[in-house]
């Protein structure tokens, strides 16, 4: 039977975001991070899911081997609340920097959301998307999952060019902890 998930956008989400992210020890959680995760993974049973495109690979920033080093601090420091990330998938491509084909993973893309989809049997009316961006907005709703703008990393300029677009996330975040509010209130399905 298939679950449901919350798909998080990396950088700005879950974490602060000092730029290219390839040193652990930049690695820092927002406050509510460990808690609001563990509501959603260990109360809920939603699975975890990051979707995040990693450009500085492909421009030579950052290596492959930094960006899985971060995400594993990632789950380290969620693993106090036992709330770890099921699975990091990651676009390392940039148009500038690759081939058109290569950059199908990239976010507005639901592709890296599909493959979550199918490796974990995931049911994508009943999951959400968080993130702070517009290509965030795009590829949840090019998944078919609800969106939630979240105010923290580029959030509050994503919420104006959104609204200017016509395009309205299903709500507004404060931070995380307003984010699992929002779900435990909406959530309507068997888990």
């Amino acid at each position: 039977m298939s679950r449901p998930a919350v798909f998080f956008d990396r950088d700005g989400t879950i974490n602060e975001h000092p730029g290219y992210l390839g040193d652990v020890s930049l690695v820092k959680l927002f406050s509510d991070a460990v808690p609001a995760l563990s509501i959603l993974k260990n109360k809920l049973n939603f699975l975890l899911i990051v979707i995040s495109n990693q450009s500085g690979i492909a421009r030579r920033i950052i290596t492959k081997e930094q960006v899985d080093f971060v995400n594993q601090k990632i789950n380290e420091l969620l693993s106090e609340g036992h709330a770890e990330i099921d699975k990091y998938y990651y676009c390392p491509h940039h148009p500038e920097f690759s081939t058109f084909e290569e950059c199908n993973c990239r976010k507005p893309s639901p592709e890296l959301v599909f493959q979550a989809a199918k490796e974990f049997e995931i049911d994508l009316k009943r999951s959400y998307f968080i993130g702070d961006s517009i290509s965030d907005y795009e590829c949840a709703k090019n998944a078919g999952c609800k969106f939630v703008l979240i105010k923290t990393g580029n959030g509050l300029e994503s919420i104006s060019a959104l609204q200017k677009q016509n395009k309205f996330p299903s709500f507004v975040a404060a931070n995380l902890t307003d984010v699992v509010n929002f779900i435990q209130n909406d959530y309507d399905g068997e888990i």
